[in-house]
């Protein structure tokens, strides 16, 4: 086997070393000037974090960070996280989850307003902020991610910037061989006419697609490249293989964009920085293992029939949340020096900010006004949930 010995590696016309080899051990050291940590800018790309649950069989979040939704099918698909099976590249390259759907049985076939996609947002202030120069041709950013599907054929997503004049950058997989785990990378330029607000809201729509109908493609949609964005043309005919196959799956993991001229290696987060991440849009107070789940939530007795609780966040969200609230009888308890009293729901009161909010019942019955207590869910379904998706 040949060997190259070497000191060091240097630029041409530089004046320092790229890498410089130590003789004695053989390590090296390198002069890296890209960001290697904190490069990943897709939220749960690793799709570890699922707050909402683990299957569904309804449009929306239900791992966080990435929307799954359908139209015009006769049976709804199946939307799951789920584990990767070991001995597989992915798992050996440490991932443990990825999201899958399971298609339905469309004996109707596939209709022009057909559809089944995965839909993640990405915060426009991020992008703005992540030193891509994104009005600039020779400015790059590559988006990589491990995707396995039943059915072989070519699968399409696009980017989309919506603030401004719209603008779409459509891509394909190539061929993806049945069952098989591909890496799929993709380097996009910037583009003149391209506008990204710094703002929190959506700077650039990430799509895509197991299955898209005629009623959003065209046959002369040119791919790799930024056009105006037109709905009815964002990708090219898709072939309908996929979709017309009664429990064709498609799954992805390893979702990652990054300021980049090329794909690096997927960016691993804790579990704990992960799941902060994720709370930035959505967070639950819920514990469905069963029994009394103290929520370390604290209140009051407003009066003698209203219980007031306070929730703080720990981190501000992006936007003013919604109050996503199961309710049903007996699903809180509230414990006072009195004893405990049932409670069926909570409401917001005064508002809600991105640091917390305020919320009452008028159930509660014989307290005392001023007096304190503690909130426990008192069912596995019982959950007090904020969300500030995209």
């Amino acid at each position: 086997m040949s060997e190259i010995k070497v000191n060091s590696i240097k630029g041409v016309g530089a004046s320092t070393a790229a890498i410089t080899v130590n003789n004695s051990d053989g390590t090296c050291s390198a002069n890296i000037t890209n960001n290697l940590s904190n490069r990943r800018l897709t939220i749960n790309g690793a799709m570890t974090i699922s707050q909402r649950g683990t299957s569904s069989t309804s449009d929306g979040y239900l791992l966080d960070r990435f929307h799954t939704s359908a139209a015009s099918n006769d049976e709804s698909p199946t939307y799951a996280q789920v584990d990767v099976a070991s001995g597989t590249t992915p798992y050996s390259l440490g991932f443990r989850k990825a999201l899958k759907i399971t298609n339905g049985n469309q004996t109707s076939g596939a209709q022009a307003g057909s559809y089944v996609t995965i839909y993640t947002p990405q915060e426009a202030q991020n992008i703005a902020n992540s030193g891509w120069n994104y009005t600039s041709s020779s400015s790059n950013i590559t988006f990589s991610f491990w995707v396995k599907a039943s059915v072989s054929k070519t699968y399409y997503f696009y980017f989309k910037t919506p603030d401004g004049s719209a603008y779409l950058y459509p891509m394909e997989t190539g061929v993806l061989t049945a069952d098989t785990w591909t890496k799929v990378t993709k380097t996009i330029p910037g583009n003149s006419n391209i506008t990204i607000n710094n703002d929190n809201g959506v700077g650039i729509e990430i799509l895509i697609w197991p299955y898209i109908g005629t009623n959003y493609t065209a046959s002369g949609v040119t791919l790799n490249t930024w056009q105006s964005y037109s709905g009815t043309a964002r990708v090219p005919d898709d072939a309908t293989s996929w979709f017309t196959t009664n429990d064709a799956t498609f799954e992805i993991t390893g979702v990652q964009l990054e300021v980049s001229d090329h794909p690096t290696d997927f960016e691993h987060l804790s579990f704990a920085d992960e799941l902060l991440r994720c709370k930035r849009y959505y967070r639950v107070l819920q514990d469905a293992s069963g029994g009394a789940c103290y929520m370390g939530v604290v209140g009051y007795n407003y009066d003698v029939n209203s219980v007031t609780i306070q929730v703080n966040f720990e981190q501000e969200m992006r936007a003013t949340p919604t109050l996503d609230n199961t309710s049903g009888t007996n699903y809180y308890r509230y414990y006072r020096n009195s004893g405990y009293v049932d409670i069926n729901a909570f409401n917001a009161i005064n508002g809600m900010t991105k640091y917390g909010g305020a919320f009452n019942n008028s159930d509660s019955g014989n307290g005392t006004a001023g007096q304190a207590g503690a909130v426990v869910l008192n069912n596995t379904a019982a959950k007090l949930a904020f969300d500030a998706e995209l």
